[in-house]
């Protein structure tokens, strides 16, 4: 086995590193703290560990002192016998002039395919100079499990499909400061074929068939390693059935009573308790969210009906019948992943008079915002609803800030407690963005 790892271990070292798109996150390594990045199947997190070991060959760094290793790797099925002390001691036979002298960055993919890796991944840190990254994501544990398992010796990130700052990104199209008039169209246009394509990387550039199909192996991989498999669950119809139905109702509400009665119409015997935990399953898996009513009381946030979302606006295209889904819908699910990847911290709010707003929200250092989506308010009374609810929330939690996202209209409506920005789509994501980097630079 020893042998085998040395081999591996060399020939990371000299395998060219595709780094792909260079994604827009700050991962700063805190010293006796492992880095865990965090996130659904494909969404990049693998690619990710490779452009912060280009990062570091960048700034000098020698390519003997980098240890990458896929744990997916069949050749180490043999580690479940020799224990993964077999890495270090591989690793240090061939650099034995660097233990305990220089840093050796570590990176280690799939980890949780071997037992005992959380004792070996805390020794390592504790007994040698090191800094350790880590992902994963299988039917034996997800990656938001191993951020759990390694509490209070990890720091984690979350890692979502391309935002829409990434894609221009990947589209090579600037969108800083002040657009000009040239310049807007490009973006609006790119913002077109990301509301068609949406944000995994895997599927950008290839042809809307093989899109579609890619899509819905994402979605039964979720399905079935990480929630059937995974959790040995005896009903996995249930399972597929419930996930279809979220996906088909994506910005909409629901109950666990209404999801258990709708499963039992088809003939599933499945309690709330398994429904319940299905969806926490999909949240694990950051597949499908729940979104809560924000209120005082926990007791009525807990037990009112959530609004459902889908990690990415496409894949609900591709995965759903089509027959509920409309395009506000997955306007507001786009409008949803875009304020997730700034916090977690999101709700929904009902005024005193019963009138809805999309979301609340607060994101690190900053106060709250109210963001209502709606695709367009070119008719009157549709215009008026908004903006009345929008206002007597604003009023009702003392926000000053708040925003109607549309698909394209912009204006600024002069209305009390404060003035309400409409704003298009594009623009919203890409102040998102914005903000989110600015935070970021000042801490």
């Amino acid at each position: 086995m020893l042998e085998t790892l040395k081999a591996m271990i060399l020939d990371a070292q000299e395998m060219p590193l595709e780094a792909g798109v260079p994604r827009r996150l700050a991962v700063e390594a805190v010293p006796g703290k492992a880095s865990v990045c965090i996130g659904v199947r494909r969404s990049g997190k693998s690619t990710y560990l490779f452009q912060i070991m280009q990062r570091l060959l960048n700034d000098g760094v020698s390519r003997e002192n980098i240890l990458y290793l896929n744990f997916f790797d069949d050749r180490l099925r043999g580690l479940e016998r020799d224990g993964l002390g077999a890495v270090a001691e591989a690793y240090y036979s061939l650099y034995p002039q660097k233990k305990h002298a220089e840093k050796v960055y570590c990176f280690f993919d799939e980890i949780q395919m071997m037992p005992g890796w959380e004792s070996f991944v805390d020794r390592l840190m504790r007994t040698e100079k090191c800094e350790v990254y880590l992902t994963g994501s299988s039917a034996q544990m997800l990656s938001k499990e191993i951020a759990t398992q390694m509490r209070g010796r990890a720091l984690s990130w979350e890692m979502f499909p391309f935002s829409f700052r990434e894609f221009l990104d990947y589209k090579k199209i600037e969108a800083a400061g002040e657009l000009s008039t040239k310049a807007r169209l490009v973006v609006q246009k790119a913002f077109d074929a990301y509301w068609e394509t949406g944000g995994f990387p895997e599927v950008l550039g290839v042809e809307r068939h093989i899109r579609i199909m890619t899509h819905q192996e994402y979605f039964n991989a979720v399905l079935f390693r990480d929630l059937v498999e995974r959790h040995n669950v005896s009903h996995p119809k249930a399972v597929s059935d419930l996930a279809h139905w979220l996906v088909n109702n994506a910005a909409s509400f629901y109950s666990i009573n209404r999801l258990t009665g709708y499963l039992q119409s088809l003939g599933h015997k499945v309690p709330k308790s398994a429904v319940a935990d299905y969806l926490a399953w999909f949240e694990d898996a950051y597949f499908l969210f729940g979104v809560r009513l924000f209120d005082a009381s926990l007791g009525r946030s807990h037990t009112s009906p959530k609004k459902a979302y889908c990690v990415d606006h496409a894949l609900i295209r591709s995965v759903s019948s089509g027959i509920l889904v409309n395009s506000g819908h997955l306007l507001e699910n786009l409008v949803f992943t875009g304020l997730r990847r700034t916090s977690p911290d999101i709700f929904y709010y009902k005024t005193k008079s019963g009138k809805e707003v999309d979301f609340i929200v607060s994101t690190r250092g900053r106060s709250r915002a109210l963001v209502q989506v709606c695709e367009t308010l070119a008719d009157p009374q549709t215009k008026k609803r908004e903006v009345q609810a929008l206002a007597e929330a604003m009023t009702e939690l003392n926000i000053t800030t708040g925003f109607i996202v549309t698909r394209s209209e912009h204006e600024l409506i002069d209305t009390a407690p404060a003035p309400i920005p409409v704003i298009p789509a594009w623009r919203f994501l890409l102040d998102l963005s914005n903000a989110e980097a600015a935070e970021v630079q000042a801490e």
